[in-house]
């Protein structure tokens, strides 16, 4: 395993969340972090912390909905240092969401923002590592959710299965010019963000706990990184049952 020390990261969602703790855990390796996200202010502040620990880092506030932005950003990295080893492309949301009462807009944003987002990044970056001569790494923080439908989390299961399939495929044609592929699938992580919504989260863990899941994913470099194990054990278990099974387990989850 390969400590990740003097390299050029770039993480996307870095303002806040498993991001920002991944940013910090990464800082006192001396690297070249480059964070963006669209809060600014909150990006600077968690910029301010790896430049203190030790990492040269350049923050970039831009929407990763935006595809021009999102190339922008890669260009600015590669400008700054010369080359992306690393990316990691953390954002999306998951909010709860029932299908009895969700809209096709309500659909389509939660594909924009679990799939869309991964497009606008991947491209340019694939563009830029394919021309390194050591490639690179692209990890993708899906979910666990998406290895199955969740009740409650339907459309978000929808788009982080959709993103998966697609690293996949990159993960086989890209291998023969050295650029390697990670997606890494947590469960339930406790955020400001989803604290809230309602939703049963057994085997919930910290966003310091996931973060650590992540460096460590970034530096073995599995194809799939699962975590943690209680949660993926009974996803694993799940997608084994017969159907009529598997969906009496799960309403009892989600509590219908």
């Amino acid at each position: 395993m390969a400590r990740i020390i003097d390299r050029t990261v770039l993480i996307v969602g870095a303002s806040s969340g498993i991001g920002a703790e991944v940013a910090r855990r990464l800082a006192p390796g001396g690297n070249r972090l480059v964070l963006t996200a669209r809060r600014a202010p909150e990006l600077a502040a968690v910029a301010q912390e790896v430049r203190a620990a030790g990492s040269d880092c350049l923050d970039i506030a831009a929407d990763a909905l935006d595809p021009q932005a999102a190339a922008d950003v890669v260009a600015a990295a590669v400008t700054e240092y010369g080359s992306v080893d690393v990316a990691l492309l953390n954002a999306g949301q998951g909010p709860d969401m029932s299908m009895d009462q969700v809209s096709v807009a309500d659909v389509s944003r939660i594909m924009a923002l679990n799939y869309d987002v991964v497009v606008n990044y991947l491209v340019p970056l694939i563009a830029r590592m394919g021309s390194q001569r050591d490639g690179g790494l692209i990890a993708h923080t899906n979910s666990l959710a998406g290895l199955m439908g969740l009740p409650r989390q339907g459309p978000y299961s929808a788009a982080k299965s959709a993103a998966r399939t697609l690293v996949d495929s990159a993960r086989v044609e890209l291998a023969p010019r050295g650029i390697r592929f990670t997606s890494i699938h947590p469960g339930f992580v406790a955020t400001d963000r989803i604290s809230g919504d309602g939703l049963p989260k057994p085997f919930q863990i910290s966003q310091e706990q996931a973060a650590r899941h992540v460096v460590r994913a970034l530096e073995r470099e599995p194809a799939q990184a699962y975590f943690p194990w209680p949660t993926a054990a009974l996803v694993r278990t799940l997608r084994a049952l017969p159907t009529p099974l598997s969906s009496a387990v799960l309403r009892r989850l989600a509590g219908g």
